[in-house]
């Protein structure tokens, strides 16, 4: 991108700027980190109770497979929606307008006591989740350029993590001391409050501000910003004239198809392959995985950030290195009957994820306009989550009707089977390396011509 490259529009009056802007960027990443935590402690919570669902409600695990799936489905294929709109509109009022709306439903899943209405709730809550990541990725974009990108989002991705262990464990605790629904009640008020708080402090930037500010730099040092986005023309989703981008987007989906698995099951697989009680299944379901995930991102997004500034794919490299990786523990972790090397396996997996996850959006946002980023993550959301929906309702019919004997080996086989969808997905980001680092050549090529 050189210097006199057009401003990207803005569709939406920007807030007062902050008197540091340096420092309020980094509070932008606090603020929506807490956001975020909600999110996805809201929609965990429901997974740490199934054992109680089955017993309780006498539903069956394929019927626990649609309540978890009816939420994916909803916030995939509401999320292109979500993120055209979210190009378009305020970003501060989707962020925390749709957190008083999923915070709300949250509270009525702990009135539901038939099938149809767990499916409908979790279906709303889906809606009202899918506005969040398309807008503050696009939000966060804004605040922060190349070389504070990987990091800021890598930062922000760590409280998916912490927000999985809370809606898992405290949702899981609650339920086995008291009453399953007290949980949801919980979350839900709390997700309320913080975003009526955050409506006084969080601030809109001006849409491509850090592009702008990265175009300066490398102007008053005579340079061109080689590692900047590939360029399209405008419109709406051009972006998916870019073959990386394609690529990237197909990689999620098989990367989201093992992790939306691990999060719908393990703590049933837990109490019932390991004989873990609800609280301490809830706990380590989620604590191994993420806290391992959680101290890798940062690691991650700063390794993304230094690679980035040497290759253009450097960001989508540090990805397929934790694909690869993973894709070991993955399968150990279906196929394991000892608790010692399941645990292993579930901290060395989620460890290998936060190097995937750091970079899910900072790699795409590489080859998408300002403009366009939130449609761009609304659509990344789509491929990812609806095709992740399919595994978790997969796991559960095969838990009832594969041929291996039981429903526990049934779904130990399922889960070993996720470590070869970890390594087709580390060959698509592979491809989508060579692609963007081919465009990068052909780019300085132009330049130098």
């Amino acid at each position: 991108m050189s210097s006199t490259a057009k401003q990207p529009s803005v569709s939406s009056a920007s807030d007062q700027a902050p008197t540091n802007p340096n420092r309020y960027r980094w509070s932008v990443v606090f603020m929506l980190w807490f956001v975020c935590l909600f999110n996805y402690a809201d929609r965990q919570a429901v997974f740490s109770v199934f054992p109680k669902l089955q017993h309780d409600l006498h539903f069956t695990k394929a019927q626990l497979g649609l309540i978890g799936s009816a939420f994916m489905w909803v916030y995939a294929f509401g999320a292109p929606f979500a993120g055209y709109i979210s190009d378009r509109i305020r970003r501060k009022d989707l962020i925390l307008g749709g957190c008083i709306f999923w915070s709300s439903i949250t509270v009525t899943t702990g009135w539901c006591a038939k099938m149809w209405q767990f499916v409908m709730v979790r279906a709303l809550e889906g809606f009202g989740e899918t506005f969040y990541f398309p807008a503050s990725m696009s939000l966060m974009s804004d605040y922060h350029g190349k070389a504070t990108r990987s990091r800021a989002l890598a930062l922000h991705q760590s409280s998916v993590y912490i927000g999985t262990i809370a809606g898992s464990w405290i949702g899981a605790l609650i339920a086995e001391k008291y009453n399953w629904r007290y949980g949801f009640y919980l979350f839900g008020t709390l997700g309320m409050v913080l975003a009526l708080v955050l409506y006084r402090t969080l601030k809109e930037p001006q849409r491509g501000a850090s592009d702008l500010e990265d175009d300066a730099e490398h102007a008053a040092h005579g340079a061109h910003a080689t590692i900047a986005p590939t360029r399209h023309s405008r419109g709406s989703f051009t972006f998916l004239k870019d073959p990386a981008v394609l690529l990237l987007m197909a990689a999620f989906l098989l990367a989201n198809m093992v992790a939306t698995v691990f999060l719908t099951w393990t703590p049933t697989y837990l109490v019932e392959k390991f004989h873990f009680k609800l609280s301490a299944a809830g706990l380590s379901a989620s604590a191994f995985i993420q806290v391992a995930s959680a101290i890798a991102v940062p690691i991650a997004g700063y390794a993304a950030d230094r690679l980035v500034r040497r290759m253009r794919s450097g960001r989508i490299a540090v990805q397929a290195a934790g694909l690869l990786c993973g894709a070991s523990f993955v399968a150990l972790v279906g196929s394991t009957t000892e608790v010692k090397s399941l645990v292993i396996a579930m901290t060395a997996f989620g460890f290998c994820k936060g190097f995937y996850d750091s970079g899910i959006f900072a790699s795409l946002f590489d080859s998408v306009q300002p403009e366009q980023r939130g449609a761009a993550a609304g659509l990344m959301n789509t491929v990812g989550w609806g095709g992740g929906a399919v595994g978790p309702v997969v796991v559960g019919w095969l838990a009832v009707h594969g041929k291996y004997g039981s429903e526990m080996a049934n779904m130990s086989h399922a889960i070993t089977f996720g470590g070869l969808i970890y390594v087709a997905g580390a060959a698509l980001l592979i491809a989508a390396a060579v692609v963007a680092s081919n465009q990068a050549k052909r780019a300085a090529a132009l330049l130098s011509a």
